[in-house]
């Protein structure tokens, strides 16, 4: 390695084809799964930025997406990927969905769900071991941060803190020196969040680089390739995120299936995907279930 770069009631309204049906009518037969300690997880895992608004694009982007993941197609959302066969859901601290995850269980869904927090208030840590996750991970963008500015040992306390709630954890990066890194530390972590395109160079670097900096996120062709060669390495299980560049490779179904198929092929068996998705226009839950599972079982 050393050489590697509250419940909320909700209404059950159908919205543009995401319907919140009964769980029976889930589809049969589910996607091929990896273990994450004791637990089955899909390859193909539902993100959560769509639902917080996050689009890494642009503000009204990131606006119309918050507005529309109201409680009630939040709920829907996490619906919506069980009956396609994904069994867990990468969360962020947010109540909107840790009630749509509590609604959920009262409807009988067995959802996993994976929390990507920062080291929260002792009050927040509770709740979120109360909702029990498979794992916790420690957010990227702050990981990130602590490793640029030599703080990178608060990773480790968080890692420290979630072990001691009996918490499975691990730590989420955009950088792949920085998974590289914490392989080679010998540290606690159970697993990896990997992005595939790295969003927080650092300026004076992209100054030296390019002459200039961009206006925003920078997101480069030959990133992924660059990660999933550090993800091959690692012993820990990855589960990479941003496979389609936050949208930008989306704009066909051939672009989308090229994307899917270059992260499967060139990261380990036992890794997976974290896909956002946002379903204001088409069932993407069943189209993205669908393609990962003929990706996958195909001979």
């Amino acid at each position: 390695m050393k050489d590697q770069a509250g419940a909320l009631k909700f209404d059950r309204r159908r919205m543009l084809g995401v319907m919140a049906a009964p769980l029976a009518a889930q589809a049969a037969g589910g996607l091929p799964a990896v273990k994450i300690g004791k637990h089955e997880v899909t390859r193909l895992v539902a993100g959560y930025n769509p639902i917080g608004g996050y689009s890494h694009a642009v503000p009204k982007l990131s606006e119309i997406m918050r507005g529309w993941f109201t409680p009630e197609r939040t709920l829907d959302y996490a619906l919506a990927c069980e009956r396609n066969g994904i069994n867990t859901w990468q969360i962020s601290v947010d109540r909107k969905v840790f009630g749509a995850l509590r609604a959920a269980r009262e409807r009988g869904s067995k959802l996993q769900h994976i929390c990507l927090m920062r080291d929260e208030e002792p009050a927040t840590w509770k709740e979120i071991a109360e909702l029990k996750p498979i794992a916790v991970m420690h957010h990227g963008g702050v990981t990130d941060r602590f490793f640029y500015s030599g703080q990178q040992g608060k990773v480790r306390d968080f890692l420290k803190k979630a072990h001691d709630l009996g918490l499975t954890a691990g730590v989420s990066s955009h950088v792949p020196e920085h998974i590289a890194r914490l392989e080679d530390a010998g540290w606690e972590q159970d697993l990896y969040m990997t992005c595939l395109y790295n969003v927080v160079r650092e300026p004076a670097k992209l100054q030296a680089a390019l002459g200039d900096v961009p206006v925003d996120e920078l997101f480069l062709a030959h990133d992924p390739e660059k990660m999933l060669a550090v993800v091959r390495q690692v012993k820990r299980p990855c589960l990479a995120f941003k496979v389609f560049a936050a949208g930008r490779l989306c704009g066909s179904a051939a672009s989308m299936e090229k994307a899917m198929r270059f992260a499967y092929r060139n990261m380990k068996p036992g890794d997976g995907l974290i896909v956002g998705m946002f379903p204001i226009l088409s069932d993407e839950m069943a189209a993205n279930a669908g393609l990962v599972k003929r990706i996958l079982t195909e001979s």
